[in-house]
């Protein structure tokens, strides 16, 4: 890979995240000031997942078959930018929550997109790609310290505003832009025949057989609905807690994640796969119950603090830990099946269900305050998911038994894909 191509490859993700970034993490507060209900912004927060579910048709069926990879991508970034502008503007929970299925609909066949690129332009994508990927991650890190700046320096909080969606659809539109300059890829699929069964993975169905395999696939499905509570009620919460630059605090679990990634070999060859993927479960149970019971003011305040922390240990632990599983397991023949058919388990179906429950669950614990105001009892709200998480780590501690990693899996580990 020339130093030409490395350079566009690397803006290409950091772009990518930083885009998702931008929006992702702040939306249920501006959701919860100009008036949405909680089961609707539960609702809204789904799309991703619907959209985690649809894509893959798109990328299979059309773009793998049809048009070069980097033009599409430039033409769903451009329409995605445009309808995140129109929905910064909405103040109608149902229009909103149909402009902002479009707009996932755009951007989530991109996280494959860009993977896509980054693979055909490289000659040793084991070494090359997490240099690559790992700009995806600072950029959104770099999306949250920006949202953050103007309280860092006096001004006003735009975090529950709609700004971070504006900002998000301005960076869109260049990342557009900027994608058709990007290394020419074509279709991978051009002039083959590709079914819907190989499109959703269905091919590593046979896989299920397996005792050990379909435990983890199940115990994927239902870990991903309590780690969803995380996602969409984090930044409320700590800004009810009376946390201040919430968006930038909240990076801190992507910093881990990249430590973590890095001395993941270390703990593999220590460890085993059934171990990290327990302690990954752990963590997660762990992280609720600090917020459970951590405060805003004092020194309980670390507690929400390693609770952000820890969400290196929450990702990497069990979903890079199952990617590299799931590449072990499967044959060479299925194992792309094998992985989509993973990511439609965990972040459509599970994140789906995870949304809709984190809507319902903060809806059925709000409460008014003493100077009348909604608020919420948060400790009820973040122990249901610490039970979901206990439950699923103890079935799966007992049911899963699976030979444990060897040093070539450790190798693995250090070209493990981070998400944020």
């Amino acid at each position: 890979m020339t130093s030409r191509v490395r350079i566009l490859l690397s803006v290409m993700m950091f772009l990518q995240f930083y885009v998702w970034g931008s929006w992702y993490v702040t939306l249920v507060s501006y959701l919860s000031n100009i008036g949405f209900s909680e089961a609707m912004i539960g609702t809204i927060y789904s799309t991703t997942a619907i959209a985690a579910l649809i894509s893959p048709f798109f990328v299979g069926m059309v773009v793998d078959k049809f048009f070069p990879t980097e033009k599409v991508l430039a033409v769903l970034h451009l329409i995605g930018g445009v309808l995140l502008l129109v929905v910064s503007r909405v103040a109608s929970p149902g229009v909103f929550f149909w402009i902002l299925l479009l707009y996932t609909l755009c951007y989530m066949p991109t996280l494959a997109l860009v993977n896509t690129i980054s693979f055909h332009n490289m000659r040793e994508p084991g070494e090359e790609f997490p240099r690559i990927r790992v700009l995806g991650t600072i950029g959104w890190i770099i999306a949250g310290w920006v949202l953050s700046m103007p309280k860092w320096f006096g001004g006003d909080n735009i975090e529950p505003t709609s700004i971070p969606l504006q900002i998000a659809g301005g960076v869109s539109l260049a990342l557009g832009i900027f994608c058709f300059f990007l290394p020419h890829t074509p279709p991978k699929a051009a002039g083959k025949k590709v079914t819907a069964r190989e499109v959703l993975g269905l091919d590593a169905l046979v896989l299920m057989k397996e005792r050990s395999f379909a435990v983890f696939v199940i115990s994927s499905f239902l870990i991903s609905i309590p780690l969803t509570f995380y996602f969409q009620l984090t930044h409320r919460f700590l800004s009810a807690e009376g946390m201040e630059a919430v968006a930038a605090k909240m990076t801190l679990g992507q910093i881990s994640e990249i430590i973590f990634l890095w001395v993941m070999p270390f703990f593999f060859v220590r460890l085993g796969v059934k171990r990290m993927l327990i302690i990954g479960m752990l963590a997660w149970t762990v992280r609720y119950i600090l917020f459970a019971f951590g405060d805003g003011q004092g020194a309980l305040v670390l507690m929400f603090y390693l609770g952000i922390v820890l969400h290196g240990v929450c990702f990497d632990f069990f979903f890079v830990v199952g990617q590299i599983y799931v590449d072990k397991k499967a044959s060479v023949d299925i194992r792309g099946a094998a992985q989509g058919f993973i990511f439609l388990v965990t972040y459509g179906a599970g994140m789906l269900i995870g949304n809709l429950a984190a809507g319902f669950v903060a809806e059925t614990y709000a409460t008014t305050l003493a100077n009348g105001e909604m608020g919420h009892n948060w400790q009820m709200i973040w122990l249901i998911p610490t039970a979901m998480a206990a439950v699923v780590m103890v079935a799966f501690s007992l049911l899963f038994h699976d030979r444990v990693a060897t040093d070539e899996d450790a190798g693995t580990a250090q070209s493990g894909e981070a998400t944020t």
